[in-house]
């Protein structure tokens, strides 16, 4: 059986990638990375290379896309397949984009600390999920449930990660494995548009949108996104 490497985005964990797991158990085993307080997406990358075998599969989704880039640009022998999600690959903008990019993950973490983890999340996740989705609760408080159970800390860490985050563009035309690059339509964090420029720059991948979708497919829309991981690991 093939080994699989999940990897969570910013405040994420294995939660976030629960549906896939009960789908794809029988496909491969499965492991999901953990970031504690690491605050480089580089380091994230090798902790994931110093626990996973000499090859496994690996899908990143969101910041977990950007760590599943450094695991190749560090060591593309051992990547069999590789999946991207709601995610990017530029480096923090310069000037006033980069500004704004900054303050803002920064008035999140200060909501974070002064009211909560979970209030801030609140606040965050209005972006986060397609907008029709914003009134399921069990929805909604599983995304929260997760958030609050991180520290500011540990958004602190993970912001600074992103903030410092390297360019992936050189690694991702010289990817040679099978590669799935999926989003939502209206993820407000990582739009379509910024996928189909991964997929164009990765040769031979296969772009995959999910319908009525926002940032967090692979729980509001697990069916789909479970559907098109079962395609990309047999191929």
């Amino acid at each position: 059986m093939s080994h699989l490497v999940l990897v969570p985005g910013l405040l994420c964990d294995e939660r976030v990638w629960q549906p896939q797991i009960r789908a794809l158990s029988d496909l491969a085993t499965i492991q999901v990375s953990a970031h504690g307080e690491q605050d480089s997406l580089p380091g994230m990358a090798r902790t994931i290379l110093q626990s996973a075998p000499a090859r496994f599969a690996l899908a990143g989704h969101s910041m977990g896309g950007r760590i599943a880039v450094e695991v190749v640009r560090l060591a593309p022998e051992r990547v069999t397949a590789l999946g991207l999600f709601d995610t990017g690959y530029h480096p923090l903008a310069p000037g006033a984009d980069g500004e704004k990019e900054t303050a803002g993950r920064h008035e999140l973490l200060g909501i974070a600390r002064r009211d909560g983890m979970r209030a801030m999340g609140r606040k965050w996740i209005q972006g986060m999920v397609h907008p029709s989705r914003l009134g399921e609760t069990a929805l909604i408080e599983s995304v929260l449930d997760m958030f609050e159970s991180k520290t500011p800390d540990v958004f602190a860490a993970q912001i600074r990660a992103l903030l410092g985050r390297p360019d992936g563009a050189s690694v991702l035309g010289t990817v040679k494995c099978p590669t799935l690059v999926l989003c939502g339509p209206e993820d407000a964090w990582s739009p379509p548009q910024r996928h189909q420029d991964i997929a164009a720059r990765i040769p031979g991948s296969t772009l995959v949108d999910i319908p009525v979708c926002g940032h967090m497919s692979t729980l509001e829309r697990p069916e789909a996104v479970n559907q098109a991981m079962r395609a990309w690991l047999a191929r």
